[in-house]
């Protein structure tokens, strides 16, 4: 396996019930997981997907659609029905139950939703366990513990019991004991999910900058879209037990690959997540003009949020930059509104409008043609690209999608 890559899903499968192994071929033969709810439940459904080292890797879902299920793969809580889960060169599939306890004390970390701590052990006990288990020394496991809780803004709180802290405190306990351990990858589901709003904000913002520093493979699970907007390099979109779409923020929120997703990202912050970059116009045209010497610059990774003011301020484009200061694109009003208003030329359903509207516009005067796109039937594409049985999506006369 690639280097770049720490974890590795192929083709993964997990059914509960008894018939597991028929449920499987018969998915495979196309049949859904409705017709054969009565030999078995269809929890996740041919998901692949490579983890890259040093990613946040966000698997986002609504309750049931096999999120959780599928992290507890990924460490071999749960044994895959069909498929295969890599670790470096480690298939889950082929080792022993002794060797993947081992893996998952010195390779793979877990944050659980609701902290999992011993109320018996004190703050600093239940940080240095995972040190406990892998047989490091007391004085060493309780340095490198003490170590990591200051990391965590719980410094001094290591003579406390969980009894004694708030909610938020108690998950930073149960990061502290999965960065201690010091492993390549942590898996954290729904780990933020049981805050209240503001302590989640400040979890969430610890999390990236505790990423800064260390540089570790996350697989984080969530419902919540704009904390999979804020915290993932990239963003797996599950469905029915089936991943939709995989890309980045940026690519969920302006090419949703089904109507499922869109209908999920319509509501997000737009302005929090897209840069630049991400919705500047770049035709020769809007680069000679961006170009000008009096033209008010931006970086490309800032996000839109951080632009009215220098937009407001300027009636011209702002020239948009790359990290040597090369202009690459323009963002004048019109784009920027658009932008936040969803309507960005490169998302697939507006380009069907955009056909729809040139068709109008060479329509003779008076025909009366008129051709309507169909959003409401549209359907989510399943991960081997066929549409989910139900309605199609009518498309206009001649135009395809």
């Amino acid at each position: 396996m690639n280097d770049n890559i720490a974890l590795r899903a192929e083709n993964i499968y997990k059914v509960f019930g008894r018939r597991s192994a028929e449920v499987v071929k018969k998915l495979q033969a196309g049949q859904s997981r409705e017709e054969l709810s009565n030999l078995g439940t269809a929890a996740v459904i041919d998901a692949s997907f490579d983890v890259r080292r040093g990613e946040i890797f966000v698997v986002m879902g609504l309750s049931g659609s096999g999120k959780s299920t599928l992290i507890r793969m990924l460490n071999g809580l749960l044994p895959a029905s069909s498929g295969h889960v890599r670790i470096g060169d480690t298939d889950l599939a082929e080792v022993s139950d002794k060797d993947l306890r081992l893996l998952r004390q010195q390779n793979v970390s877990m944050v659980f939703q609701h902290f999992a701590l011993m109320p018996h052990r004190t703050v600093l006990d239940n940080a240095a366990f995972a040190l406990e288990v892998q047989g490091v020394e007391r004085a060493d496991r309780e340095n490198r513990a003490a170590k990591v809780l200051d990391k965590v803004g719980l410094g001094g709180w290591g003579e406390k019991y969980p009894s004694q802290l708030s909610g938020g405190m108690k998950q930073r306990v149960g990061l502290a004991r999965a960065l201690a351990a010091e492993t390549d990858i942590l898996l954290m589901d729904e780990a933020f999910s049981a805050l209240d709003p503001l302590i989640r904000r400040e979890m969430q913002e610890q999390l990236l900058s505790l990423q800064q520093e260390l540089g570790k493979t996350i697989i984080f699970i969530t419902h919540d879209l704009n904390e999979a907007m804020l915290l993932g390099d990239r963003i797996a979109m599950m469905h029915d037990g089936r991943i939709v779409q995989i890309g980045t923020p940026d690519e969920i929120l302006t090419k949703p690959a089904s109507h499922y997703v869109e209908q999920f990202v319509q509501d997000v912050d737009r302005s929090r997540v897209l840069t630049a970059e991400a919705v500047m116009d770049s035709s020769a045209a809007d680069l000679e003009s961006a170009s000008a010497s009096d033209t008010a610059t931006v970086k490309g990774d800032t996000l839109l949020s951080d632009i009215f003011s220098l937009s407001a301020a300027n009636e011209r484009p702002l020239a948009v930059v790359d990290s040597e200061d090369h202009v690459i694109g323009a963002l004048g009003h019109e784009t920027l509104l658009a932008a936040l208003g969803g309507s960005n030329p490169g998302h697939p359903l507006n380009a069907i409008e955009a056909e729809q509207r040139d068709l109008q516009a060479s329509e003779p005067a008076g025909t009366g043609h008129r051709a309507d796109v169909g959003r409401e039937g549209d359907q989510p594409v399943d991960s081997d690209g066929a549409d989910a049985p139900g309605a199609a999506i009518s498309k206009p006369e001649g135009g395809t999608r």
